[in-house]
């Protein structure tokens, strides 16, 4: 998902109680890095779901002094 960060990724989850998608990062060598996570309620993945998880992986740059 590069519209949030070079080498986020998503994991897609779909099950009677809905769709879900997990944003995360595991580029780096010391953890897995989970940005956000929330349940889908239309088609399109939200703008502020997207905001959120390029701010935060904003920060972790930042953090990580990269």
């Amino acid at each position: 998902m590069n519209t949030v960060g070079q080498g986020v990724k998503e994991i897609r989850i779909r099950d009677e109680a809905g769709a879900f998608r997990i944003l995360y990062v595991a580029k780096f060598a010391d953890a897995i890095y989970v940005l956000h996570c929330f349940q889908k309620k239309n088609e399109k993945t939200s703008k502020a779901d997207v905001d959120l998880a390029a701010k935060r992986y904003r920060e972790l740059l930042k953090e990580l002094g990269r």
